[in-house]
This record gives structure tokens, C-alpha cells and sequence, in this order.
């Protein structure tokens, strides 16, 4: 899509770090890492959010995740990863992309990147549930 930075990087036409350049997608540093290796994850095609990709390129496009959460552990010597992807709201590309952030012991990342918060009672907890359930289960 013209005028998406990360189609570019797919594309060849805005350089990147490239890690890995597969059909199933490409991986690339991110420029503004959390931490060094942070790596992001996008599909060829242009995709704004996870909804907006197939379920037929879900397997694709997931093991190449899996498989680069394994590298950037096994390749920088991280105790683990943190993996995350942003739908609309905080997505700074619109593009659909998968962070793969390397952890370390005491590196000063808590639990998400923002506040948590804590239900009223059970019974506002079951009230979210059976919302979430409803809506899965379609009209």
C-alpha cells in the first residue's frame, strides 16, 4: 500500500535490519526497540489488524512468530520474550505487526505497559465473561 513504511520495508524500498524475509512474512528490528533485539513481525500483504488477517494464513504466520521468539531468545541470550501486537488503538503503523521484545531478569519491564486495574467483585467479572462469551458465540 502506498505510503506504508512497513509495505516499503517489504517491498525493498525502505531499508530495515532485516532478520527474517519469508512468504509467510518479514522481520525486521524495530527502530525505536524497548529493548536492543526487539524485533517486529509483519505479513507481506497489507493488513491494518489481526481481524483483517486470514485464518488460512494463521499458521503461517504465527510459527514464524513462534519461531522468532526462540531466536531472539536463543540468539541474545534473554531469559524470555515478551510478545504483543496493538489493534488500532496504540498501533502506530497501520499495519498489522507482532513485537517480539527480548526479556531479561530485572530489565525494568512490569506486567504490561500500563495500568491494571482489578474487577469490582465476582460478579462484575462474570458479567465481562459472559459479554465476551456472547460475542463469540455470534447472533
Amino acid at each position: 500500500m502506498s505510503g506504508c513504511v512497513f509495505c516499503g520495508i517489504v517491498a525493498g524500498e525502505v531499508p530495515a535490519f532485516r532478520v527474517a524475509d519469508e512468504p509467510d512474512g518479514v522481520a525486521f528490528l524495530d527502530t525505536r526497540p524497548v529493548f536492543k533485539g526487539h524485533v517486529l513481525v509483519v505479513p507481506r500483504t497489507h493488513l491494518i489488524t489481526l481481524t483483517d488477517l486470514p485464518a488460512t494464513a494463521l499458521p503461517g504466520y504465527f510459527g514464524l512468530v513462534q519461531r522468532l521468539a526462540v531466536a531472539v531468545e536463543s540468539g541474545l541470550g534473554a531469559g524470555g520474550t515478551f510478545v504483543a501486537m496493538n489493534n488500532k488503538v496504540s498501533q502506530s503503523v497501520a499495519h498489522l505487526h507482532t513485537h517480539v521484545v527480548p526479556r531479561t531478569k530485572g530489565d525494568g519491564l512490569r506486567g504490561f505497559f500500563w495500568p491494571r486495574t482489578r474487577y469490582t467483585d465476582d460478579a462484575e467479572a462474570r458479567g465481562y465473561a459472559e459479554r465476551v462469551a456472547a460475542a463469540l458465540a455470534g447472533p
